[in-house]
């Protein structure tokens, strides 16, 4: 059975955690005030989708296509990014807590994190080049093997980075940030 395809319209104030979202093909649709917390979003489609003040926290999301999707002030802790589908996949964020997410393996160039929480993020293996971070606090955030090559750490805050393990040619980061790329050595700087 082939999904439906909706576009352009405006889901506000739903709650899809007791009463699931229909399976479908959603284009250029906008979710605001929508709860998703522990919903089931596995094998959908998103399309130029935006979610404003959204909760999906916890939310199933295997399989399901992020295709130019914004996320804008939502809680998206927990969540597996790397169990969406991947092909063609560009989300940006601005104002969302994605604490104890998981971006494992990813590759999401040039994505934006603007004024973020990322505690206890995993961005291990992953690439974000040219990726941006303004604003962002990432409190016990793990990178491993992760390529930053050209992103921009400069107003990021509570990162521990090791260089000698991830990709941080022309990286930018602040003189208050360097801290965070000498924690490994124990060092005490005044």
């Amino acid at each position: 059975m082939e999904k439906p395809f909706i576009f352009d319209q405006l889901f506000e104030k739903q709650d899809f955690s007791s009463v699931p979202l229909a399976k479908g093909e959603y284009e250029n649709c906008i979710f605001r005030g929508c709860r998703f917390s522990h919903a089931f979003l596995d094998n959908q489609n998103f399309m130029e989708c935006t979610f404003e003040e959204c909760d999906l926290t916890n939310a199933n999301i295997k399989h399901t296509i992020f295709k130019e999707t914004f996320f804008k002030g939502c809680k998206l802790m927990g969540l597996h990014f790397e169990d969406c589908n991947d092909f063609l996949m560009s989300v940006r964020f601005e104002g969302c807590n994605l604490t104890l997410a998981s971006f494992n393996g990813l590759s999401l160039k040039e994505t934006p994190f603007i004024d973020c929480t990322l505690t206890q993020v995993d961005f291990t293996g992953a690439d974000f080049s040219r990726s941006i971070f303004p604003g962002c606090t990432m409190e016990n955030t793990l990178f491993h093997s992760t390529n930053l090559e050209g992103a921009d750490l400069s107003t990021a805050v509570g990162f521990d980075i090791d260089p000698s393990i991830n990709s941080l040619k022309k990286c930018k980061f602040n003189k208050d940030g360097l801290i965070g790329l000498l924690k490994k050595y124990d060092i005490v700087v005044t």
